[in-house]
């Protein structure tokens, strides 16, 4: 039985909430178009994802990072909050600030809005990690999706 109306799924959604709430009111992760305003792009990201959610949210996924030159395939790994419904993204974008391909991997900050009916869809990802270098994807979603949250994403680059 569901004591006092908490299900372990909405207080785990909870627990969720609160840590990004205090991850966000206590570092200086700053994504939008105003971090970027007048910076040009260090690189480029193609990535695609699969996306689940239902008030928490996880999604996996694999890209490719092209930086001086070179491309870089990578994967993804993530868990957040906020969202209903099931989707694949395909999306690329910018990566700003980025001085050296080792500062790519490791945890970065998303924020998202976006949502999937079908094939029309609509988005943006915005990222940024513990070395300040920001991603501004663009994302198509397929599938059925209403986005609006954060999440925590994990970059790991493959050999």
């Amino acid at each position: 039985m569901i004591k006092h109306g908490w299900s372990r799924v909405a207080r785990l959604a909870f627990g969720l909430a609160a840590t990004l709430c205090f991850t966000a009111c206590t570092s200086n992760i700053q994504v939008g178009p105003e971090a970027i305003k007048g910076k040009r792009p260090s690189g480029w990201v193609e990535m695609r994802e699969v996306q689940a959610a239902y008030i928490g949210s996880g999604s996996a996924g694999a890209g490719t990072l092209t930086f001086r030159g070179r491309r870089y395939p990578f994967k993804v790994g993530g868990l957040g909050i906020g969202g209903i419904g099931l989707s694949t993204i395909e999306a690329q974008g910018e990566v700003y600030d980025l001085t050296d391909v080792s500062q790519f991997p490791g945890a970065w900050g998303q924020a998202r809005y976006g949502f999937a009916f079908g094939r029309a869809s609509r988005g943006d990802l915005w990222l940024q990690n513990g070395s300040g270098a920001i991603m501004h994807l663009k994302a198509k979603r397929t599938g059925l999706m209403l986005t609006l949250g954060g999440d925590g994403i994990l970059v790991s680059m493959d050999k």
